[in-house]
């Protein structure tokens, strides 16, 4: 995965809240009692969904943030390739890049969606929620969320083999729930929560589809500011990556590793197969509409 060296990172559409006070955890016990929680919930939605939140919670009023740092720090395409903060904040880019033209080219409108990094616990329109929910999207305030210590339990955890491009997956997940959430698709979910013919496993793989259809047109997609895509080289090294980590958080998979058994009756997410096939699906046809998850 190589970003353009000259691009300039536009460092507005992600929150830095590392390192500061989030508010009372929805689930306890960090990263010692995780892998339980991740068997219900992986690239969640939003963790009220799922139960796993307190009730709605709106971030601290004049809650001060460290973005500052991460302006300073990430600057251009060849900090992206340096640091992983500055490759978050460049995928950021990249993606909503382009679901703009996307939704334009299908005379839609596309409305950002920022990032939040935080550490441990975050306070969200959607209630207050800890690192152990892992990645998520809020709705309510339109905001993906990411404790940047998961993608180092997705390989210590849950056996994936982890590298840039799996967490530009795991990203691109949290902005398909976004373009779910914009195109009204999130509604279809309804009390359909879990199951593995379920409408919540329907919306996770489409999620992943749509993490695909990104993929496909990554790099060229352009910036508006340089005109030209800012990730310039993805290889088949990067795509084996990301197919990886889809399949290390199947439902199956994960459930397999905590408890020694699976529970179709119990998933959430979809199976290890049926995510690294809506992954495939988005990647090979670069089009969103082969991305009908509940036909």
């Amino acid at each position: 995965m190589q970003f353009d060296d000259d691009a300039r990172l536009d460092t507005s559409q992600v929150e830095d809240r590392r390192g500061l006070p989030g508010g009372r955890a929805a689930v306890g016990g960090g990263l010692v009692g995780i892998l339980a929680v991740l068997v219900a919930v992986v690239f969640g939605v939003d963790p009220a969904l799922f139960g796993v939140s307190d009730d709605p919670v709106a971030p601290p009023v004049g809650q001060a943030t460290s973005s500052a740092q991460l302006q300073s720090a990430c600057r251009t395409g060849a900090d992206a390739d340096r640091r992983q903060d500055c490759r978050i904040l460049a995928t950021v880019n990249s993606l909503q890049n382009f679901w703009k033209s996307e939704f334009a080219r299908r005379q839609g409108q596309y409305a950002p969606a920022a990032t939040v990094l935080f550490t441990d616990r975050v306070a969200t329109a959607c209630g207050t929620a800890s690192s152990a929910v892992g990645p998520f999207y809020c709705p309510s305030d339109r905001k993906a969320y990411f404790d940047l210590g998961f993608f180092d339990l997705m390989t210590t955890r849950l056996g994936a083999r982890g590298g840039p491009f799996a967490e530009a997956y795991v990203v691109a997940h949290e902005y398909g729930h976004h373009v779910q959430n914009l195109t009204g698709t999130m509604a279809k979910v309804g009390g359909d929560r879990q199951g593995a013919d379920s409408a919540s496993v329907e919306l996770e793989l489409q999620a992943d589809c749509y993490a695909g259809v990104w993929t496909h047109h990554a790099t060229t997609t352009p910036q508006a500011s340089t005109g030209r895509p800012l990730i310039t080289d993805l290889t088949d090294q990067d795509i084996a990556q990301a197919l990886d980590a889809a399949q290390a958080v199947g439902d199956d998979r994960i459930q397999q590793r905590a408890t020694g058994r699976t529970n179709p009756e119990t998933w959430t997410h979809g199976s290890s197969a049926q995510r690294k096939q809506w992954f495939t699906t988005g990647y090979r046809t670069g089009d969103m509409a082969q991305c009908n998850t509940f036909d």
